[in-house]
């Protein structure tokens, strides 16, 4: 699975003009599956999220993670982080799951999370969104989990 995990003090995601989720500070993260993954690498991948300390301590150094502070969860589906632009100038999304899989991949990926953590709120799997942050830092880091 992929993930670009991006430190926001403020983010949302609009469909059809209605804000359906929305978080002040904490992650923004997008997620991916990927042919062949699994909720093996859903359960890796969100514990690398959760624990990932990139969120400043006391002395201003990144030694925090969103466990440690509180800050929300905001999960957005986007296939297109399997991009394949080895070719040519259009990419290919052959690497992506199949749209079932990668539904339920995000929807387990999503249930485990609200387990796992008080503030999670999400976007809309397959929808056409308007995602909304202010990225503090800016501070984006890209994560995949094989």
């Amino acid at each position: 699975m992929i993930a670009l995990i991006q430190r926001v003090s403020q983010a949302r995601v609009d469909v059809a003009g209605a804000t359906i989720g929305e978080i002040g500070p904490g992650l923004l993260v997008l997620v991916c599956a990927e042919q062949g993954d699994s909720e093996a690498q859903a359960d890796r991948l969100l514990a690398k999220i959760l624990k990932l300390r990139i969120f400043s301590d006391e002395a201003g150094k990144m030694n925090r993670s969103v466990q440690d502070t509180g800050g929300g969860l905001l999960l957005v589906s986007q296939f297109t982080l399997a991009a394949d632009t080895s070719s040519g100038n259009r990419p290919g999304f052959t690497n992506a799951a199949a749209p079932e899989e990668g539904r339920r991949l995000y929807d387990y990926f999503v249930e485990q999370a609200r387990a796992l953590h008080p503030v999670v709120q999400t976007g809309e799997f397959a929808a056409t969104m308007q995602v909304h942050l202010v990225n503090d830092g800016p501070v984006t880091i890209p994560l995949t989990v094989r």
